[in-house]
């Protein structure tokens, strides 16, 4: 069974590929910013005997991944999924309407966050079997289908796709496959009541999807279902 390290683990999408790769057997590495607020986190952990540990990291602090890296140390990695996103404040970030503070905290939790995962733990992928990092992105990150609004979000994912794509430039000859994969619309805290699946369904579809994925894929910008997004 693979190494799994999901960064953004305690609730919605994260926590429930915590709760699938654990309930399959797997070694799950989990990086919350508060992990004594992570009840549901720590119960699942508690229940692995070991195979589950969490570990405290803001993926939007240097400092803060720095740390995580040394207590993960040299241990390889097979699959590292960076999860962990905001939607860019209360506002919906409308024209005439912007806080651009809260843009740059997007930008630093959704874009940076990866690149800053990428770059502290690409040996520990290097050193794993399956050699797979998968950026939790959004269809609202595609420029050639945007719809419009949501100003922060959407150039973060945006962003954030580019990041992915050059990283699987910069990691080809490490033979590492990078993906950004969109989750669908998940009912979730940021997905809402509305949205059109559940957190179980949409991490099951992407953890078939994942354990597929080859060096055929990398650079590539996918959904939960297998669709191909437009750039």
């Amino acid at each position: 069974m693979p190494t799994v390290l999901v960064a953004g683990a305690n609730r919605g999408l994260g926590l429930e590929f915590v709760r699938q790769y654990a309930a399959d057997g797997a070694r799950v590495i989990a990086g919350v910013r508060d992990p004594a607020k992570a009840s549901e986190l720590n119960e699942i952990a508690k229940a692995s005997g070991g195979a589950v540990t969490v570990h405290r990291l803001d993926t939007a602090d240097d400092a803060s991944v720095a740390a995580f890296k040394a207590e993960v140390g040299d241990q390889p990695v097979d699959i590292l999924l960076a999860v962990a996103g905001v939607m860019g404040g209360d506002r919906q970030q409308q024209l005439g309407d912007i806080d651009f503070a809260e843009w740059m905290r997007t930008l630093s939790v959704n874009t940076l966050g990866p690149a800053r995962l990428a770059d502290a733990f690409v040996d520990n992928l290097r050193a794993g079997h399956e050699k797979k990092l998968v950026a939790i992105t959004s269809g609202m990150g595609s420029t050639s289908e945007s719809s419009g609004g949501y100003f922060a979000y959407r150039s973060s994912k945006a962003a954030l796709n580019n990041v992915m794509r050059n990283l699987s430039i910069a990691l080809r000859d490490d033979r590492i496959v990078c993906v950004a994969l969109n989750p669908g619309w998940v009912k979730t805290d940021m997905g809402g009541a509305g949205a059109h699946i559940t957190p179980e369904q949409s991490i099951a579809a992407m953890k078939e999807r994942i354990a597929r994925y080859t060096m055929a894929d990398t650079g590539r910008f996918l959904s939960w279902d297998g669709k191909q997004f437009g750039w």
